[in-house]
């Protein structure tokens, strides 16, 4: 019996590790194909912002008009979400993730080749529109890979890829956009959406899409308030940092009196706000969104409040900087949470709506910037507006937790009054 038995359990023993190492190998795979998107689209997503000066000058048109560039993008994202969410519920989320990744290659390559400013503007908003979905389905497959109490550290990961291009991709960007022209910058991430293709492909496994999934179903979300509570809350509350970020060269070179090349030394320490703030997010958000989310907003005001007293001092100004973005993500992970507990059933919608509703913040931000600026109010102005839009989402946050706590209290009455009426 023991010799039947024993090879039998050493057997077991013995390839269980290997079938985990195997598992966590696939797992990081994946993560890292998933991440390179990610640092693609973090790259094209702010190094317009780095290299917003010589956007405007290479276009002939003004730093505030060149900052609707950013918006066009943003206005894309926004737009392309919920779109993306109706007709690709379904779909295999691999096949989905490539379909996007093409086409924001695609639209790449146009913005480096658009030759007035019209052009620009219209392959900057089409190339947004891949956006949304592309965070949306990956921090879903992202997720189904792991237990559900991990989540938040899963997602994170996948968002890492995000903080990281801007620690990496976008000052590196700026420096070749400075150097050779700011078309450069967009030829560069047009190769980094074609090497996520491949990476997706080779490593990503075939998650098949919701097969319950219907358009009208994912868009019944959009009846309930929660849903719009948090889309508001986060384009409110992130329009503060995207004020800081849109018109962060001209406060370096403008306002701090430091040359050119100061630019990326700012952007990169913007990146590595958001890489701790992303790290540091998942875990906050697996141990209480709630409050995570509550608190996150009103240190975004008084980072950004810091901000407008240090820019003019130059590099003092870095450390309130980085609490601007370490702030900033973890809001951003928890609106994405938010809003995909809120969409219920409807989570490829949910997922994808968190960064429809971030880039709405994106072109609150980037437009009141560019409105203070043009009005004479100077180039730190828009600190002062980000501080007040990040109180604004706080305010919506509290509201909405109050609204879900009253809804929550009288579905229980009602459901304690008919338990006492069937009982009589």
């Amino acid at each position: 019996m023991v010799s039947v038995t024993s090879p039998a359990t050493s057997t077991t023993t013995e390839t269980r590790p290997s079938t985990q190492e195997s598992t966590a190998r696939h797992f990081w795979l994946a993560i890292i194909a998933l991440g390179i998107g990610g640092f693609a689209i973090g790259t094209t997503e702010f190094v317009t912002m780095g290299v917003l000066p010589q956007v405007a000058d290479g276009i002939g048109v003004t730093i505030p008009e060149a900052g609707h560039v950013i918006s066009a993008y943003a206005l894309g994202v926004v737009v392309g979400a919920p779109v993306i969410a109706y007709f690709g519920a379904k779909l295999p989320r691999r096949a989905l993730l490539v379909g996007l990744m093409i086409t924001y290659a695609v639209f790449n390559a146009l913005s480096a080749l658009a030759p007035n400013y019209q052009t620009l503007m219209v392959a900057r908003f089409l190339d947004g529109l891949p956006h949304g979905g592309y965070f949306g389905v990956a921090s879903l497959v992202a997720a189904s890979m792991v237990a559900p109490e991990r989540r938040g550290r899963a997602i994170a990961l996948v968002l890492m890829g995000l903080p990281i291009a801007n620690v990496l991709g976008v000052p590196a960007a700026t420096w070749l956009g400075q150097t050779l022209g700011w078309r450069a910058s967009f030829w560069v991430v047009t190769a980094l959406a074609a090497l996520t293709v491949v990476m997706v492909l080779a490593f990503v496994p075939d998650c098949p899409g919701n097969p319950e999934a219907t358009g009208r179903r994912e868009l019944q979300a959009l009846r309930m308030p929660q849903v719009w509570f948090a889309i508001v809350a986060g384009a409110v509350g992130f329009g503060g940092m995207f004020a800081l970020f849109s018109y962060v060269a001209p406060m370096a070179t403008r306002v701090g009196h430091l040359p050119d090349r100061a630019v990326p030394i700012f952007l990169l320490t913007l990146g590595l706000g958001m890489v701790f703030g992303n790290w540091v997010a998942g875990r906050l958000m697996d141990w209480s969104m709630k409050t995570s989310l509550l608190g996150a907003p009103v240190a975004l005001a008084v980072a950004l409040l810091a901000s407008w007293l240090l820019v003019p001092h130059g590099y003092v100004a870095l450390p309130a900087l980085f609490l601007v973005t370490t702030v900033g993500s973890v809001l951003a992970l928890g609106m994405m949470l938010r809003l995909i507990d809120a969409a219920q059933h409807a989570e490829t919608l949910g997922a994808a709506l968190s960064h429809g509703s971030l880039n709405i913040g994106n072109a609150l931000g980037a437009w009141l910037g560019g409105v203070t600026i043009a009005a004479g109010l100077g180039y730190r102005s828009p600190l002062v507006i980000g501080a007040v839009l990040s109180l604004a989402g706080f305010a919506v946050l509290v509201l909405a937790f109050w609204a879900d706590r009253s809804a929550r209290s009288a579905a229980a009455r009602s459901a304690a009054a008919h338990s006492a009426a069937v009982s009589s």
